[in-house]
């Protein structure tokens, strides 16, 4: 493709060298450059871009995109600067794969909780609708039948346009797709044509990235503020913050909500482990997924199928028969009656929502065993109040090892015991091996009692020192309560 055709939408600040040039690819990692590449020195977090521009162009390199113009003493290769790299490789990465996102309708879910789970079901609902559509998640990504490994809740701007090609290509005439704060900040999703956007909540979460909560707040809200007019923009209203999503965004604003009066509005009739009823805009519907926090998703689904013109009754009866997203309130009944419980719940407000479904749940003779950890290397201010809630919220808390990454996995344990209170100390196991923590819960525990395992969800690996190795917190569950097939 022509340079000149790439650099369409760009603001570029200074261009040294010319622009009818073949370009063979793009990339921001300098290990991949090869002849007649363009390079983009992205300013990251632990790297600096611009340090690799010379190996790069030994390398092959011909274009240069940089926030910081070198010496150049290479006329053969052109230079750009940009004020951002990361938006210009937004940009450049949509035009080099034919801007994919505006051949199918692509719509956008963002919040700090329920985003998998919400994309997950209008991915399984629409193929059941009879449409080709594409699935962009933290657990699996699909062009329709076919899946594609996840390695990011959203995907790097060149992995996502091509992945968004390979959509269009295949037929979809939907994609559904998680969109992480990191990715609204990181520009991710510069350059995409969206359809619609839906807003599920926000708590606290990722503050070691964003600093402050108002911080992250802005990132969410700077997914819907770069909505186009002929989209929507769905949002929960009883967030307190669903609103402020909406403040500036160009969409047509619709609201969901279980507490007030809202666009789509539902309520629960009944709340056990054999599913949730729910009267939903007038409709008695019974469906597989447990939960309040499940009510508040299955709306937003319902919602957005209403908003792209699909047929009320017969979302209502498809959704009916669905279930969520794999390790989400994903759950086992043992031969003895024991529950086992898998959750990706990461963040005090996710804990509490699994936790607090299981107390509305639950008869109250029996033991809530909770095993919980947190991630190394990630928001540490968390920590406590994650201990607390699960303590609060539970009979017995185990608190054990979660993806340590580079971090001593007993420094994080000892940041989540300065959040247990006295009282709560005798009810307070830690167990440094997350395997020995699972089966200890399940040892402890005796016919009806729920057993919870929060954290990792869907996750097949532990990272600890860089390394992943195999885990499976539904496999060591399964062979400790041994259910009935």
């Amino acid at each position: 493709m022509q340079l000149e055709k790439l650099l369409h939408g760009v603001t570029i600040k200074e261009l040294v060298g010319k622009t009818d040039r073949e370009i063979n690819a793009l990339h921001f990692d300098s290990r991949g450059v090869s002849k007649d590449d363009v390079f983009f020195a992205v300013v990251g977090t632990q790297t600096d871009g611009h340090q690799y521009i010379q190996q790069t162009i030994v390398q092959g390199a011909s274009v240069i995109i940089c926030e910081n113009l070198p010496e150049v003493d290479d006329f053969t290769v052109t230079y750009i600067k940009v004020d951002n790299t990361s938006l210009a490789l937004g940009i450049m990465a949509g035009n080099f794969f034919g801007n994919p996102s505006a051949d199918l309708k692509l719509i956008g879910i963002t919040g700090t909780n329920g985003k998998t789970t919400i994309a997950t079901i209008l991915f399984k609902l629409f193929k059941d609708l009879g449409y080709k559509t594409g699935l962009i998640s933290t657990v699996e990504n699909y062009i329709h039948e076919t899946a594609v490994p996840a390695t990011h809740t959203t995907p790097n701007p060149i992995a996502l346009n091509k992945l968004l090609q390979d959509m269009v290509i295949a037929g979809c005439d939907f994609c559904f797709m998680e969109v992480s704060s990191h990715a609204v900040s990181q520009h991710r999703i510069a350059g995409l044509t969206f359809s619609g956007g839906v807003f599920s909540n926000i708590t606290h979460d990722h503050l070691d990235f964003h600093k402050t909560f108002d911080g992250y707040l802005k990132a969410k809200k700077g997914f819907f503020d770069m909505l186009p007019k002929a989209a929507f923009a769905l949002t929960n209203l009883d967030d307190k913050n669903g609103m402020v999503m909406l403040q500036n965004t160009k969409a047509y604003k619709k609201t969901y909500a279980l507490k007030q009066l809202a666009d789509f509005k539902a309520k629960i009739v009944e709340n056990s482990f054999s599913g949730l009823h729910l009267d939903i805009d007038n409709e008695d519907v019974y469906f597989k997924l447990i939960g309040s926090f499940n009510a508040y998703n299955l709306l937003a689904v319902y919602g957005t199928a209403i908003l792209l013109e699909q047929d009320k009754l017969k979302v209502l009866t498809l959704l009916s028969r669905l279930t969520g997203a794999e390790g989400r309130f994903d759950y086992i009944l043992s031969a003895d009656q024991i529950i086992g419980i898998v959750d990706y719940a990461h963040t005090p407000d996710a804990v509490q929502n699994v936790l607090g479904t299981i107390a509305d749940i639950r008869k109250g003779t029996e033991q809530v065993i909770t095993v919980i950890g947190c991630g190394g290397d990630r928001d540490k201010t968390k920590r406590p109040i994650m201990a607390q809630v699960a303590c609060d919220w539970s009979d017995k808390v185990i608190l054990t090892s979660d993806n340590p990454r580079t971090e001593n996995p007993q420094s994080i344990i000892t940041d989540m015991e300065a959040g247990v209170s006295p009282t709560n100390k005798r009810k307070t196991l830690s167990i440094l091996d997350r395997k020995e923590a699972i089966r200890t819960a399940c040892h402890l525990a005796k016919s009806g009692d729920i057993i919870l395992i929060a954290g990792k969800g869907h996750e097949k690996y532990q990272e600890v020192n860089g390394q992943r190795s195999h885990f499976d917190d539904k496999e060591i569950l399964i062979e400790q309560l041994k259910p009935n097939s």
